[in-house]
């Protein structure tokens, strides 16, 4: 018997043609698609970018109202949360439940925080008198800006709420005592979407806040 069988039939798990349990395949064929969503949406940013960088003839500065330090502690929080999510993998498939929690309220928390940081930047970014940016205006004008950036991070954000409520479900279900290392297959499904979402915001937080410092 293969590797790939051994381990299918240690946690459970039916044998597959490719050796690869099918949820994972699923997962991949979604982040995939995921992954041209995004693209999508960041090169739909840049290119708008480019073509509405005045307001009135005026150069289009969001530096003003942007707050690097902010989205610089909430980028690292964010990345922290998948060596939390790593963990909890790990400890699942070693049968380790104490730990798998723990590791799971961590990635939650960070996640939680992340979202408590964004929610926070779009409220100071509306509210930010002199510099006020909406969905469809910057300044109090009429601009693009707004509607291609709040898009992008928004829908980015609403990924990550969707992963914490994912983890929240697990992290409960760990407590009904039927939670065994046959769920290991789920959790790291589930991990492989969270590192997707860390890694979609390596891209976008150069390609939107820092490239506005950069140039």
């Amino acid at each position: 018997m293969s590797d790939a069988a051994t381990h299918a039939l240690d946690h459970h798990e039916p044998p597959t043609s490719t050796g690869i349990p099918n949820k994972k395949v699923l997962m991949w064929a979604f982040l995939g698609s995921d992954c041209m969503f995004f693209g999508t949406l960041i090169s739909t940013h840049l290119i708008y970018r480019k073509i509405s960088a005045t307001v009135n003839g005026t150069p289009l500065d969001i530096r003003n109202i942007f707050d690097i330090e902010l989205t610089s502690f909430s980028t690292f929080i964010l990345l922290a949360s998948s060596l939390f999510m790593a963990l909890a993998v790990s400890a699942i498939h070693k049968g380790n439940l104490t730990g798998t929690r723990w590791m799971l309220f961590g990635t939650v928390v960070f996640g939680t925080i992340f979202l408590a940081c964004q929610v926070y930047e779009f409220t100071h970014f509306v509210y930010l008198e002199g510099h006020e940016l909406t969905l469809s205006t910057y300044q109090g004008e009429a601009h693009v800006f707004g509607s291609t950036f709040y898009v992008l991070t928004g829908t980015h954000g609403t990924h990550v709420a969707i992963g914490v409520f994912w983890l929240i479900g697990w992290l409960l279900y760990s407590f009904t005592g039927r939670m065994t290392t046959a769920d290991a297959i789920d959790i790291e499904c589930c991990g492989l979407y969270w590192h997707f979402v860390d890694i979609v915001w390596i891209i976008i937080f150069p390609v939107v806040y820092l490239m506005e410092y950069a140039f």
